[in-house]
């Protein structure tokens, strides 16, 4: 959902970010404004792994239960000027080979990466996994984009 709704019903309760085993969840604090006390996962410092467990504490149902694989906390967006491999530079695969949902959320045309947008969780694994810096892909805002588009 919209970051302005999540704020609006999210009660602040840090329940989420207790229950995180992986500690993917930090709190925003006040220099954050209107969105002080919610959740937020910074995939470059710890990725989501999916567990589902803020889910099943969030007690007014922002985090909504879903099947894992249906979850969509953002889009996988990979920059092809910054990876190595669509850049013909070297052969890559970390990406890939950290995604939870390879070829459903991610795959490999011509050996390169490919996010397929109606399957990519926003997890982050992917991000974090990559060994560039700045990082070749990154995950963004999922209702910032429309269907179809391309990175």
């Amino acid at each position: 959902m919209p970051e302005e709704i999540f704020a609006a019903k999210c009660i602040r309760c840090g329940r989420c970010a207790e229950i995180c085993p992986y500690r993917s969840i930090e709190i925003l604090d006040i220099r954050y404004g209107v969105y002080a006390g919610t959740p937020l996962i910074d995939v470059l410092k710890v990725p989501c792994y999916l567990c589902m467990k803020c889910v099943e504490v969030c007690p007014t149902g922002t985090l909504k239960p879903i099947p894992m694989e249906e979850t969509r906390m953002g889009l996988a967006v990979i920059n092809h000027r910054r990876c190595i491999t669509w850049r013909g530079e070297a052969l890559c695969r970390t990406c890939y080979n950290v995604c939870p949902f390879k070829e459903k959320a991610i795959k490999l045309d011509q050996l390169r990466p490919v996010i397929i947008e109606d399957a990519c969780t926003g997890c982050g694994l992917c991000a974090h996994g990559c060994p560039l810096t700045p990082k070749a892909i990154n995950i963004e805002p999922i209702y910032a984009f429309s269907k179809g588009r391309n990175a």
